[in-house]
């Protein structure tokens, strides 16, 4: 099952590496009672994850009815739950069981990086409370709308910097995003089986479906 072309890693943050669907909600529901609307309760933000907080802010508001928000809205709950995320950035959620002794299993071997739609300072800041950040090569954040996955750029350029080509960079992820970004890089994937994505909502199944983070190790020869 091992595929040795395999020569560096590429994670999704949210929903692969950490469970901060919680914080997520949090930052979210606090930004939205600040401008006196009412918050979501954590199933539906959950459903709502993946694309990074400007969309999640649009979706939020779309199910409050007011889908035409005005900019200096959209600009006050952005700014608001930027706070509310940096000023508790896991405080509710949780590493998933496994990846913490998983990635210092690869890091001496696997050169890694977060590729996530969250903006980067906030995935940092993130990485930084799950203890995750020193196994980092790079993280890359989604900072322009252009960058956000399904797009391969981010991709790209952390295969530009690593040194490797992007048929070498595993992309380990849970998302309809993170799979197409890596079908539009060239670059192989795994799909993150106890993350929030439906997988029967892929277009194509993935070349691989782990259920655990340790079944990792199988794929890579480790």
């Amino acid at each position: 099952m091992d595929d040795p072309s395999i020569v560096a890693l590429a994670f999704d943050l949210d929903g692969t590496l950490v469970d901060s669907a919680p914080d997520i909600g949090h930052a979210l529901n606090c930004a939205l009672h600040e401008s006196g609307l009412p918050g979501f309760a954590l199933d539906q933000v959950r459903a709502w994850i993946g694309d990074g907080p400007d969309p999640l802010i649009a979706r939020a508001l779309a199910a409050l009815g007011q889908g035409e928000a005005t900019p200096a809205l959209r600009a006050a709950l952005r700014a608001a739950f930027d706070r509310a995320t940096l000023a508790a950035p896991l405080a509710h959620g949780r590493v998933f069981e496994g990846i913490g002794p998983l990635l210092q299993k690869l890091q001496p071997n696997w050169p890694m990086v977060v590729i996530t739609n969250k903006p980067t300072a906030l995935a940092r800041a993130v990485l930084d409370a799950a203890g995750l950040l020193p196994r980092l090569a790079a993280v890359y954040g989604a900072d322009l709308a252009a960058l956000r996955k399904p797009s391969p750029a981010m991709l790209q350029q952390a295969a530009r910097l690593l040194g490797v080509a992007p048929q070498q960079l595993l992309m380990v992820g849970d998302s309809v995003a993170d799979m197409g970004a890596a079908v539009a890089a060239g670059a192989p994937a795994v799909w993150a089986g106890w993350g929030y994505g439906l997988l029967h909502a892929l277009p194509t199944a993935p070349r691989w479906r782990i259920d655990r983070p340790g079944q990792l190790l199988q794929i890579l020869g480790a």
